[in-house]
Formats: structure tokens, C-alpha cells, sequence
């Protein structure tokens, strides 16, 4: 058992326990109101017991800041913080109003952040827990009651959400796995833009992107069928790509968001052929439409290399298992 300190909202401290092997696959026990991660301590050292890394959390101190500690967004806010910190995608035990601020965590732009949910003694009992339930991209098990410490229900659910064996993906199973094993391919991230037939910016982030010749220039972007922008894309003759760096985090999250306000005034400027390039990108590829090829849910976007323009200084924002990640050196 080893205590933790563990950086929540706006870097409040949040004070944890952890039980069993840190490389293990992970689990984060939320309390309920008005407890504390002691109420944890059986269940945490029978996941570990189970093979499970257990972090008990404690609910945000009072007075931490101005929200009130029994804040649920705070709470929400916390855990979000708190999972973006840890090594891998854990599953999330959340208990009565702990539950509730896991849901709105999860379930409000939050779906990457974890494996699985796991909801005890919850109850959707507001338009907006339901709406967050509706929302999210994990699988859920509900238990009514958190009488023993661990039972069958829940490890079989931590198995199928969290394999303690090697996980794999054959055709035809779950897509959410090929994701993951997708994800274990690290990559920088990108802003693609264009502009649509009536001169409106259009733009998304991507990290399918790669250089494909260098005679001809060409690269490639994988653009889903889904984004709201791909009939602009779709028709573009010219659009441009922007490499994010390590100071850029936001403007990626924005543009991979629906109803955001992406081109924020001073953030950009006009290419030579007129398309929207982010200022003080990584690199900034402007590039003619050269093919467009079927790629199932996505197109794949053929660009050649009109103009590049990069700076050599700046180190690279980078995505890995579903998380913003940084170079690190030894």
C-alpha cells in the first residue's frame, strides 16, 4: 500500500491509496458523500489481490478553491484531471455521488479517459445524469449495492473491460479493441483545413496523417465520414495541413469537438492558396488536391505539397493510447 498525491482540477490535491502492482491494469475507486477512501480499503486490496492496481481516491478538500466541495462538476473536473495524469485508460468504480461525478466525467467529453464504469448505488435521477449516460463510449455495470467488497459480477466486468491476459482483436469483434491496438501506434496531431464552395473555414483534428512520396510531394490525411465538414473536403481543391506543438494541446481539442468556435481570431492566417494555416504550428503543409480514395468510415485525402513552411525549435504535441503525450529524453 502506497499513499499517493495525486493533481485534480486546476491542480488541486487530491490524496490516494494504492494497492497492488502499479503495472497491473488499473482501477479508480471514487467515493460517495461524505466519505472517504478508507470505505475503500476492503475492495481495494481484494482488486489487488485479484491482480488489479486499486487507487483509492479521497472527494476534493473543502476550501480548495471557490467551488464547494460538494460540487459535482468539481468532482467531475477532479477525476477528469486525475485520469489524464495516469499511465493507462483504468476502469472507474464510482459509488453514490461518487458515481454520479464519474458519469458526468465519462460521459461529458470524457470517454477516452477510461475503460469501463462502474456505477454503485447510483441513481440517474437528473436530466443531465441521463443525458451523460446516453452519452458514453464505455461499458457500464451497475451494482445496487456495495454490501461485499468485490464479487464475481464486477471481475468478470473488469476482465471483459480490462484483460489482465494480452488483449487481441480478430475481424469481426469488438471495434473498440482494434482501437486500442490502433492507439498503440504513437503519432504527432494535426489541424486539417480547407475552405467550403462559399469561402467558409472548415477544419478537424487528425493524427491519420503521414508523408507518402517525395516525387511527387504528396501526403495523405484519413478524414471520417462522420465530420461535419467532409462534403467541403470532399469537393476542396486546396487545403492544408498544420502539425501541432507541445503549446497547441487546446486548439486540438477544440477543433475535435462539435458546435466549437474553431478559428479564433489571431490564431490564424491565410496561406497562399488561401486556405486557414495555424500560426506558430510545428509545420504547416499547404497543399493542391492531387486523389481522394474510399477508406470504409474514412476518405483518404491526397495532397501534394505546394508549400512548407515548419519551425525547427518546437518540440511536437503527440498522441498515444488516447492521450496528449509529451517527448521525454533520457
Amino acid at each position: 500500500m502506497t499513499d499517493l498525491r495525486l493533481s485534480g482540477f486546476g491542480g488541486t490535491t487530491i490524496a490516494a491509496t494504492s494497492h497492488g502492482d502499479p503495472d497491473a491494469p488499473a482501477v479508480v475507486l471514487v467515493p460517495g458523500a461524505g466519505q472517504t477512501r478508507a470505505l475503500s480499503a476492503d475492495t481495494a486490496r481484494a482488486l489487488a489481490l485479484a491482480g488489479r492496481h486499486a487507487i483509492a481516491i479521497d472527494p476534493r478538500p473543502a476550501g480548495a478553491d471557490d467551488r464547494s466541495a460538494d460540487d459535482p462538476d468539481a468532482h467531475a473536473a477532479d477525476l477528469r484531471a486525475l485520469l489524464a495524469t495516469l499511465g493507462s485508460r483504468p476502469v472507474v468504480v464510482g459509488a453514490g455521488a461518487g458515481g454520479a461525478a464519474a458519469l458526468l466525467a465519462l460521459g461529458e467529453n470524457g470517454g477516452l479517459l477510461a475503460t469501463g464504469l462502474v456505477l454503485v448505488d447510483t441513481l440517474l435521477d437528473t436530466p443531465r445524469l441521463e443525458a451523460a449516460a446516453a452519452a458514453l463510449s464505455v461499458p457500464v455495470l451497475a451494482i445496487g449495492s456495495a454490501a461485499e467488497p468485490i464479487d464475481a459480477a464486477l471481475l468478470d466486468f473488469l476482465e471483459r473491460a480490462q484483460p489482465l491476459g494480452v488483449p487481441e482483436y480478430r475481424e469481426g469483434s469488438d471495434a473498440r479493441t482494434l482501437r486500442d491496438a490502433l492507439g498503440c501506434f504513437a503519432t504527432g496531431v494535426t489541424l486539417i483545413t480547407a475552405r467550403g464552395a462559399d469561402g467558409t473555414p472548415v477544419g478537424l483534428t487528425a493524427n491519420s496523417f503521414t508523408s507518402l512520396s517525395l516525387d511527387p510531394p504528396l501526403l495523405l490525411v484519413c478524414i471520417a465520414r462522420s465530420s461535419s465538414s467532409i462534403a467541403a473536403f470532399e469537393d476542396a481543391t486546396q487545403f492544408a495541413v498544420s502539425v501541432l506543438q507541445i503549446g497547441q494541446q487546446l486548439a486540438s481539442t477544440r477543433f475535435a469537438k462539435r458546435d466549437e468556435r474553431r478559428f479564433l481570431d489571431g490564431e490564424w492566417e491565410d496561406g497562399e492558396n488561401g486556405v486557414p494555416l495555424l500560426k506558430g504550428a510545428l509545420v504547416n503543409f499547404e497543399c493542391a488536391r492531387h486523389a481522394a480514395h474510399d477508406g470504409g468510415d474514412h476518405i483518404i485525402l491526397v495532397g501534394r505539397v505546394t508549400r512548407a513552411r515548419f519551425e525547427p525549435r518546437r518540440d511536437p504535441l503527440l498522441y498515444f493510447r488516447g492521450k496528449y503525450r509529451a517527448l521525454h529524453f533520457s
